[in-house]
């Protein structure tokens, strides 16, 4: 299985364990963990089902640079993490 969780910034607007999703491309495990929290979504996709430009996604520890078609396979053992960028001072 693979490993999607939220950070703590997403997560305080709807709550959300991390899941545990079927190896397959990054796009059907980022969909198939927002259907545990589906009012996350809008926090993570825009519009266009890309990632927001305020959202970084990181695969086993390293940003995932296509933010459309999120076609980067995963396997089994893989770890996503999806972080909201905070900012200000």
């Amino acid at each position: 299985m693979v490993t999607v969780e939220f950070a703590p910034s997403l997560r305080r607007h709807v709550d959300c364990v991390p899941q545990q999703v079927a190896p397959g491309a990054l796009r059907e495990a980022l969909e198939a963990a927002l259907r545990a929290a589906p009012e996350l979504a809008h926090y993570v996709f825009d519009d266009q089902r890309a990632v927001r430009k305020h959202v970084a996604v990181f695969v086993n520890r390293q940003l995932v640079t296509d933010r459309v078609s999120l076609n980067q396979p995963l396997e089994a053992g893989d770890r996503v993490l999806v972080v909201q960028a905070l900012s200000g001072g």
